[in-house]
């Protein structure tokens, strides 16, 4: 179905669809785990059966041409191949601009130019890696047209290079690592710190994993996500004085409990503080996974919540107001704030038979606070980036 969808859009833009392949990249929710993976600890996040589609045909010219079906009023970017540079940094190309580049820094040219059509069905905005699926399908879909052989921890640390430095968002590893490495009903326990890795499985029987969207758009870029990195790094900073750590990750919370003194600031010692809880929060939480634990697994996820609020300020009221509405329900194990922040969606797991119930709850009663409507998807774990055959 969706191999005819994308063939229609790109007739649409570029006249014909003879010689189109499709290529598919996922999103990414994170279970637990936040702001921890460029703080040396560990993230739980399962890829997503949502994500990024693209048509792409070659040219016979160096013209690299991108559409997105997302973008209203959408129209057709175009650039010479070698041409990086910025132009408008809101507009949505950079990112796979930003991949091509990444790419020709690493010596991997397109031998041809390209027409390409992108639709997304991650809603925008939702924090649900919309950038990451867009990257790693670019790199994908590149390396298989150009025969790079590039492994997918190859391509997602290529786009985690590009975000970092083409589009000057300072995110850890985590979201690219996700959306390569995604596989069917798995979760992905990850050391982000040496990029070891287990798949977990996501066997939760009569419950499921239910997104609400609290239709607050976050923008990384503008936002407070950078900062508090940067804040990060100073409360490891006091500590490398006098530990040796190579990152926060390597410090349990008895060892930060000890030595928090020596962070001077205290805001930057609330930052270390939930980088440092939030690793052990993690390894407690695929530990509980693993034995079947759900009540447990729920109850980490809460706390997750209280310290991304509290100690890392990261959420916003709108989000609060849907954890607290959660935990008011019967049926809900576990809820909190997903992705970097400052809006987005909360990630919950359910009892199945009382999921309607749940939204309901939910949704009438965001809707009485905030004055708009929450929207809400069921999700199951997905596999990685992948050819889309007709």
């Amino acid at each position: 179905m969706m191999y005819q969808r994308m063939k229609d859009i790109f007739e649409k833009v570029y006249g014909e669809s003879e010689g189109v392949r499709v290529f598919f990249a996922p999103g990414r929710v994170n279970l637990i785990g936040e702001h921890t993976d460029y703080n040396g600890g560990h993230v739980f996040p399962c890829a997503l059966t949502l994500g990024t589609y693209a048509a792409v045909r070659e040219r016979d010219d160096g013209l690299i041409r991108m559409y997105s079906e997302n973008v209203t009023g959408g129209l057709v970017v175009e650039r010479e191949s070698g041409d990086y540079k910025i132009y408008n940094r809101k507009l949505w190309s950079n990112y796979p601009y930003g991949v091509i580049w990444a790419l020709d820094e690493q010596g991997k040219k397109l031998n041809c130019g390209y027409d390409i059509a992108y639709y997304g069905n991650i809603p925008g905005g939702a924090g649900l890696s919309s950038s990451a699926s867009i990257e790693v399908l670019t790199a994908y879909m590149f390396n298989e047209l150009c025969g790079f052989g590039l492994s997918l921890t190859d391509m997602a640390l290529l786009c985690q290079y590009s975000e970092n430095n083409y589009n000057r968002m300072n995110c850890g590893i985590m979201d690219q690592f996700a959306s390569a490495m995604g596989r069917e009903n798995m979760a992905i326990f990850l050391d982000t710190a040496t990029l070891e890795y287990e798949y977990a499985p996501i066997e939760l029987t009569d419950k499921v994993i239910l997104i609400i969207n609290s239709n607050v758009k976050h923008s990384l870029g503008s936002s407070k996500y950078n900062e508090r990195r940067m804040e990060s790094e100073a409360a490891f900073n006091s500590l490398k004085e006098e530990l040796d750590i190579r990152t926060l990750g390597d410090l349990d919370e008895a060892e930060f409990d000890k030595y928090q003194h020596l962070i001077k600031d205290p805001v930057e010692r609330k930052r270390a503080k939930h980088a440092v809880y939030e690793n052990r929060r993690t390894i407690n939480a695929y530990n509980a996974l693993k034995r079947g634990d759900i009540e447990e697994f729920g109850r980490l996820m809460l706390e997750s919540h209280m310290s991304l609020r509290d100690d890392y300020q990261v959420s916003c009221k709108e989000i609060d107001r849907i954890v607290e509405l959660g935990m008011n329900c019967d049926g809900v194990y576990g809820i909190r704030i997903t992705g970097g922040g400052f809006g987005g969606c909360c990630v919950s797991i359910v009892d199945e038979d009382k999921k309607d119930d749940i939204i309901s709850y939910i949704g009438s009663e965001y809707r009485k606070s905030v004055g708009y409507d929450a929207d809400f998807y069921t999700v199951l774990a997905g596999g990685g980036p992948a050819e889309v055959k007709g």
